[in-house]
């Protein structure tokens, strides 16, 4: 009976209380391959972040590439205005000259007409007004002569002076027409040559992000959870810019803050190049349509919004000023993008093809100054 029971106790035993098998320890050999899985690991980080780093590299480039040219266009579009307004003074000068030598032919038509009516002040005419009458009526009718004939000779000059100006103006509208025309001529071949640069922009664009998305999808695999949470801070920041309010920021003049509290309000709005609002913008156009806002008319292009007001030291930026960027920082024929400074060190601009207005940091190693416009 005791040794029935016994048995019973130890099969509750081993029922309710099973065996605990111990996970062994990995041996040294497994130490070193998870050491040498992270070396590679890291090796593979390094390799896709520098492609990563030169994918975005060839994107800037194209980018700016792109916007150059669409600057040059821009800039072609305000020399064709100013040659279009130039033709049409000359060809008012000109049509003011031919209307001139209309008044002055019509009294010489009224000659020619008496002339070939018998009313010739040759011939028998003046044998009429010679041959009758005492001496003193003779006087009178050579003087009546006289008269004629000078009024003949101021009538012919005027009509021939009046010619010789219309013949110049016609020449100088000729000239105006053809400036015209090599302005519309430059100014499609420049927009030609733009829409070329953002086709391929757009191309490469895509192809570049499909490589840089895949690269990115590589990093992210092999960051460590530090690196996770510094790219998650990198992006919080990122938001806390792109939703940077005016309130609190540094001040300007009162022109310069009606400017960039409007551009703040465009936020969001698609890049489109050429374009000058209200539902889409470049980098200029946005700038030239916020300048506006304060009563300050600046054209479309970077060329002439350089020089559209005082240059300003960088430590010394009020908000409204513009920012412009070039290929060489020393060298301002080289300007491709322009941005309005908006205080922090921050600025609003319409980037490039396929984003939006948005704000991001002024400090760019493209920098090449600022301007106020006035």
């Amino acid at each position: 009976m005791h040794v029935r029971a016994g048995f019973l106790a130890v099969c509750l035993i081993v029922v309710l209380c099973p065996p605990v098998y111990a996970e062994p320890a990995p041996s040294s050999r497994d130490v070193a391959k998870a050491r040498q899985a992270v070396h590679h690991r890291s090796k593979q980080l390094g390799v896709a972040a520098a492609r990563l780093a030169e994918a975005q590299g060839r994107l800037d480039a194209l980018a700016a590439e792109a916007e150059r040219l669409v600057e040059a266009y821009n800039g072609e579009l305000v020399r064709l205005r100013h040659a279009e307004q130039e033709r049409q003074r000359a060809d008012a000068r000109a049509a003011a000259a031919e209307a001139e030598v209309d008044r002055a032919r019509q009294p010489v038509a009224l000659l020619a007409a008496q002339a070939y009516g018998g009313m010739s002040l040759d011939g028998g005419m003046v044998t009429l007004l010679s041959d009758q009458g005492d001496t003193d009526g003779y006087l009178h009718r050579m003087s009546v002569l006289e008269q004629f004939g000078r009024e003949r000779a101021y009538l012919l000059d005027r009509l021939r002076d009046a010619e010789e100006v219309a013949t110049i103006l016609r020449v100088h509208a000729a000239r105006a027409e053809a400036v015209q025309q090599a302005a519309s001529d430059r100014a499609a071949q420049a927009r030609n040559t733009a829409e070329a640069a953002v086709a391929r922009q757009r191309r490469d664009t895509r192809a570049l992000r499909a490589d840089r998305n895949q690269m990115r999808r590589r990093v992210a695999a092999a960051r460590t959870r530090a690196d996770l949470l510094a790219r998650r801070r990198a992006a919080m920041l990122d938001r806390i810019g792109l939703g940077f309010s005016a309130k609190g920021a540094a001040t300007g003049s009162a022109n310069g803050d009606v400017a960039a509290n409007w551009a703040l309000t465009q936020l969001g709005k698609p890049y489109l190049w050429a374009a000058d609002g209200p539902s889409s913008y470049d980098c200029s156009g946005l700038t030239m349509r916020a300048w506006e806002q304060a009563g300050v008319r600046i054209d479309h292009w970077t060329g002439t919004q350089w020089t559209s007001g005082p240059h300003v030291p960088l430590d010394q930026l009020r908000r409204g000023d513009l920012l412009f960027f070039g290929h060489d920082k020393h060298d301002a024929t080289t300007i491709h993008h322009v941005g309005m400074y908006v205080g922090r060190d921050l600025m609003v601009h319409a980037p490039q093809t396929g984003d939006v207005v948005r704000v991001a940091s002024m400090w760019r190693g493209d920098l090449v100054g600022a301007t106020r416009p006035r």
